[in-house]
């Protein structure tokens, strides 16, 4: 019983909030399992997994209802990798030809494109395979945007991040809030009797949503500029040089390092450069925190439970990387000849990993309530 009260989620507070950054390690997790699959049950389970974690942990901040935002994006964005493949064609070659769209004839130059020709079931099928991947992606981008809290999240920034950070989640916000007003002037025009639909009510909506967002930029650029934000102290200018070169050399480093992982020549030498431009960086980084005169009023702790949260984005995707080596004709199910995808166990409990979150994080208010 002890054991039971001691692993229940706690009501989330001020004091034990989950760290920004768990939340954001755990979805880039899901998104690294659905870059590693186009078989669509995995990603649509994948998709399944964060929408329940969303569901149980989101809070009611303007930011916490993107999420329905980002599923519209990626049915948007399937529905526009099939109309390509309709109108430019598909290198897959397919036998279930469906119907033939009226071809363009196009000069010699424009050898290996065409427009329009024969649509086969095996070039639809894979396109929606890939855009779904697709889809899946921004998904997981939007549950972590639901999630974590952007204020907080940039609280946990190294100094010389502050700056850059400022602008990225200023840029991050921006989508949420735009989403919250307009589901607020559509429900305020559907109370006084007026449409919501059609492009005239577009245009007496979208006025009001960039009215409020010029304000929110000037409220924003005010209370920056009463914080300080951009005054940087003085620092030896063998500081600045050594800053510099350890950043750019870090950064050539992990890219360089990254390629060698993803290359197949490249294993030997790919992880200890990787590992010694991450070093080389963080090094840069925090020399750099030197120049940004800042304070840090109650910090963020990376506790038990965003541990937890963290590790089991990253489990799954360890464990969809190493189905790669055993099952790769299950993950990316082939479309010529044209089969049903099949559902493979183990993956299938590798994504299900995922709802760790939705057992271990502390629960909203609201949530808890009900």
């Amino acid at each position: 019983m002890n054991l039971r009260v001691a692993l229940r989620a706690p009501e989330a507070d001020r004091a034990n909030a989950l760290h920004a950054g768990a939340w954001w390690l755990w979805a880039l997790g899901l998104a690294v399992a659905a870059s590693r699959t186009t078989n669509p049950l995995l990603l649509g389970l994948l998709v399944g997994v964060a929408g329940y974690v969303v569901a149980a942990r989101r809070t009611d901040a303007p930011w916490a209802r993107s999420y329905g935002a980002f599923v519209k994006l990626g049915l948007f964005v399937v529905a526009l990798r099939v109309v390509f493949s309709l109108i430019l064609g598909s290198p897959i070659p397919g036998t279930h030809q469906l119907f033939t769209l009226p071809e363009v004839p196009l000069p010699d130059w424009a050898q290996g494109v065409r427009i329009g020709g024969r649509v086969t079931a095996e070039q639809l099928v894979f396109a929606v395979y890939d855009g779904a991947k697709l889809a899946t992606l921004l998904i997981c981008v939007g549950a972590a945007n639901a999630l974590a809290n952007p204020a907080r999240l940039l609280k946990s920034l190294p100094g010389a991040l502050y700056e850059a950070g400022v602008a990225v989640v200023v840029a991050m916000t921006f989508a949420p809030n735009m989403v919250a007003d307009v589901a607020r002037l559509r429900t305020a025009r559907r109370l006084r009797g007026r449409p919501t639909g059609g492009v005239r009510a577009v245009l007496q909506i979208g006025l009001p949503v960039l009215e409020g967002a010029l304000e929110r930029s000037i409220a924003v650029a005010a209370s920056m500029d009463a914080r300080g934000y951009g005054r940087t102290a003085r620092v030896p200018a063998s500081v600045r040089r050594t800053t510099n070169v350890l950043t750019l050399g870090g950064l050539l480093g992990v890219c360089a390092g990254s390629y060698g992982l993803l290359a197949a020549e490249g294993a030997g030498y790919g992880l200890p450069l990787l590992g010694a431009g991450l070093l080389a960086a963080m090094a840069g980084l925090r020399l750099g925190g030197r120049r940004t005169v800042r304070t840090r009023y109650r910090p963020d702790r990376w506790g038990a439970r965003a541990w937890l949260v963290a590790g089991s984005g990253v489990a799954v995707a360890v464990l969809m990387i190493w189905a790669n080596a055993y099952a790769p004709e299950e993950l990316h199910p082939g479309v010529v000849p044209l089969e049903a995808p099949e559902l493979p166990l183990w993956p299938a409990v590798s994504v299900l990993v995922g709802l760790v979150p939705a057992f271990v994080a502390p629960v909203p208010p609201a949530k808890e309530k009900t």
